[in-house]
């Protein structure tokens, strides 16, 4: 059986798979006509976010049985396109969780601190440390949305630098987080008491633009927004408007709605930090994301029940596993 490996999948993965007996042809991300074009031998397909597996796609694809996501997100695949064609299609969620905890505290730390604007300034010979004081982290309220694996990986690093943590996730009790020093709210209290707030949602029907001018209206003005979640929970139109506006003080995004975010405005604006979907670029988070993606496509092509589903083909009806970041 065939395996078709793209947007740079860790050597790692692939070996995994080449030892155990699987043709894999590995290529680059792919556009979606390019991708129709080249994916009906294949009976299983790995990515990360750079190629989007759509129904198109999908329809041209009679011999694929599984679609593997190294990696948390699945919107750039139709889930629901796959489950209605038989295609089981499974992702990594444990992979990328350090790296994506240690990115969003990397961009809490520089909008405290002023970091990137600091170095900027230096570099071009200003010694302006009076126009760049910041606030200290300790004793603050961070509020997190979606308390996953990685929303609780940043709320035990949060810990560490005494700040109080509220969190909102509609799909979880206080006995499991308590235990984390965290404080379940409401969306909206949470929006309201919060000096810094970080997004660990997946982005669904739901969430798109969840964070709109009504939400934002609701954040302190001191308060600062960080995105390493997904691109399209916040309304970009509207989050510039606010950090224009002195309404919100600053946001740092490492993911946009859509990329490469080359033209955005936001990345003109001296009080936003940006990054380029950076959240699970480290060497360690693609090695475990590949292998974990590479163990359960190599089983599923065995005829093993999926280790870790995204939906469930089931006469032909989707059932999706809802999923938190």
């Amino acid at each position: 059986m065939k395996i078709l490996a793209l947007d740079g999948i860790a050597a790692d993965g692939i070996s995994y798979l080449q030892e155990r007996g699987f043709s894999v042809d590995r290529g680059p991300s792919q556009s979606e006509e390019e991708l129709a074009q080249i994916l009906p031998p294949y009976a299983a397909l790995l990515v990360r976010s750079g190629t989007r597996v759509t129904d198109r796609v999908l329809a041209r694809a009679r011999k694929l049985r599984v679609i593997g996501r190294a990696g948390v997100g699945v919107d750039n695949i139709d889930v629901m396109g796959a489950a209605r064609r038989g295609i089981q299609v499974v992702n990594s969620p444990c992979g990328n969780t350090v790296a994506a905890a240690e990115h969003t505290m990397g961009l809490l730390l520089s909008l405290a601190r002023n970091i990137p604007r600091a170095d900027e300034q230096l570099r071009h010979g200003r010694w302006e440390r009076k126009t760049l004081g910041g606030v200290e982290l300790a004793g603050k309220v961070l509020g997190i949305l979606g308390l996953g694996k990685v929303g609780t990986a940043v709320a035990q690093r949060a810990r560490a630098f005494e700040m109080k943590i509220i969190g909102h996730d509609p799909y979880l009790c206080g006995d499991k987080v308590r235990g984390l020093g965290v404080e379940l709210l409401g969306l909206r209290d949470v929006l309201q008491r919060a000096d810094f707030i970080t997004l660990h949602l997946p982005l669904t029907q739901e969430t798109r633009h969840l964070i709109g001018p009504e939400l934002l209206a609701l954040l302190k003005p001191t308060a600062m927004l960080i995105n390493v979640a997904r691109g399209g929970i916040i309304r970009e139109d509207a989050l510039c408007e606010a950090l224009k506006a002195g309404r919100l003080a600053g946001a740092a995004l490492d993911v946009f709605e859509e990329e490469p975010a080359v033209k955005n405005p936001l990345c003109n604006l001296d009080n936003v930090i940006v990054t380029p979907h950076l959240g699970a670029s480290t060497g360690e988070a693609q090695v475990r994301v590949a292998m974990e993606v590479a163990k359960d496509v190599a089983g599923i092509l065995r005829g093993q029940p999926p280790l870790n589903p995204v939906n469930r083909p089931v006469n032909g009806v989707c059932k999706l596993k809802s999923a938190i970041l």
